[in-house]
C-alpha cells in the first residue's frame, strides 16, 4: 500500500470526514542517472551559496519572495502551513456539477481519499454512495505544497477519488490555433465515422494497450547486460501526402479491419458512401420549327 501524502479531511456542509490521500496511479518509467562518459563517474547537481561560493546542507536552505535582485523576503515553512485558509486543513466541497459539463482539459492527477480512522467510516460511505446516485461529481478547493487548488472529487469502485484541476485562467486560449476555412463533404464526415466504427472498442480494458517504449527501453538495457546485440528499430512508415481524402479513408477502413482479423469480400470495404457527381442535364429536345434568323449585331464573336 503507497505511503499517505496528506491528511486532513473532506470537508461537505457541517460533515467533516478525516482522510488521508494516497496517489491513485504509478510511474514506471526507466530511469536513468547522468554519468561522466570517460570514466562513469556519477554526476550530481549540487546546491552552492552565491554569496559564500560554497555548497549548503538542506538544512541551510530556505524558500523566498524576490522583491528586487537585492532584497529577498522569506517565507518560512511554518508560516505556508499556518496560512489562514479554510482549505488548508480539509478539502472543501463547494458546488456539484454535472461530470460533462467539465473540460478534460482542467483534469489532472489523481488520488485516492481513505477514511483516516474508524470513525470516519460512515460519513465517508455516505459521501460516496451520494455521489454514486447524484451522476454528479463534487467541485473542490484544498491547499497543498503553497498554493490553493481546485479539484473533483468522484467515485471508482466506491472509493473516493479527488482528481487535481486547474484554474479556468489557467487554461490557454485555442483560438488562434483554427485551422484555415476549408469545405469539409457530408460524405467525407460519413467516411470518417465508417473509420470510428471499424476501430470503436467497448472498454479502455480491451484494448490491450501497451507502454511499448519502455518495453524497448527495457529490451536494450537487457541486451546491453548480458552484452548482445540490441534488437534493431524498424524502419517507420512515413506517411505519404493525402490526395484523394476518401481514398485514404476506405483503405484506412481496409486496413483496421484486416487488423481485427476481419476478412470479407472487398465490397466490405466500400461501405462508405461514393462521390457523388454532378448530374448532367438532359439534352434539350430541337423543335422542328425553325426560328427566324436575328441580324448581325455587329459585335465580335467571342472566341471559344
Amino acid at each position: 500500500m503507497p505511503r499517505s501524502i496528506w491528511s486532513g479531511a473532506i470537508s461537505f456542509g457541517l460533515v467533516s470526514v478525516p482522510i488521508n490521500v494516497q496517489s491513485a496511479t504509478e510511474d514506471h518509467s526507466v530511469r536513468f542517472h547522468q554519468y561522466h562518459r570517460e570514466d562513469g563517474g556519477r554526476v550530481r547537481v549540487r546546491k552552492f551559496c552565491e554569496i559564500e561560493d560554497r555548497e549548503v546542507a538542506s538544512t541551510e536552505i530556505g524558500k523566498g519572495f524576490e522583491l528586487t535582485k537585492t532584497q529577498v523576503i522569506p517565507i518560512s515553512d511554518e508560516e505556508l502551513h499556518n496560512l489562514p485558509l479554510p482549505t488548508a486543513r480539509a478539502i472543501e466541497i463547494v458546488a456539484f456539477v454535472p461530470l460533462d459539463s467539465v473540460d478534460p482539459i482542467q483534469i489532472g492527477e489523481g488520488y485516492y481519499l481513505a477514511p483516516a480512522q474508524p470513525v470516519a467510516a460512515k460519513p465517508y460511505k455516505l459521501l460516496a454512495q451520494a455521489l454514486g446516485r447524484s451522476a454528479k461529481v463534487a467541485v473542490a478547493k484544498y491547499a497543498w505544497s503553497g498554493r490553493e487548488r481546485l479539484g473533483l472529487l468522484r467515485v471508482r469502485d466506491d472509493v473516493i477519488v479527488l482528481h487535481a484541476m486547474r484554474w479556468p485562467d489557467e487554461i490557454r486560449d485555442p483560438s488562434e490555433l483554427y485551422p484555415p476555412p476549408v469545405e469539409v463533404t457530408d460524405e467525407e464526415i460519413d467516411g470518417a465515422l465508417a473509420l470510428m466504427d471499424t476501430m470503436a472498442i467497448d472498454d479502455l480494458a480491451e484494448g490491450g494497450f501497451r507502454d511499448t517504449y519502455t518495453d524497448a527501453l527495457e529490451e536494450i538495457i537487457d541486451a546491453k547486460r548480458e552484452h548482445r546485440a540490441p534488437p534493431a528499430a524498424p524502419e517507420p512508415e512515413q506517411p505519404g501526402a493525402v490526395l484523394d481524402l476518401m481514398s485514404a479513408l476506405q483503405e484506412s477502413v481496409q486496413k483496421a479491419k484486416a487488423s481485427r482479423g476481419e476478412t470479407g469480400s472487398p465490397a466490405d470495404v466500400h461501405e462508405l458512401p461514393p462521390k457523388k457527381t454532378a448530374k448532367k442535364a438532359p439534352a434539350r429536345k430541337t423543335t422542328e420549327k425553325k426560328q427566324p434568323a436575328k441580324k448581325a449585331s455587329g459585335r465580335r464573336p467571342r472566341s471559344a
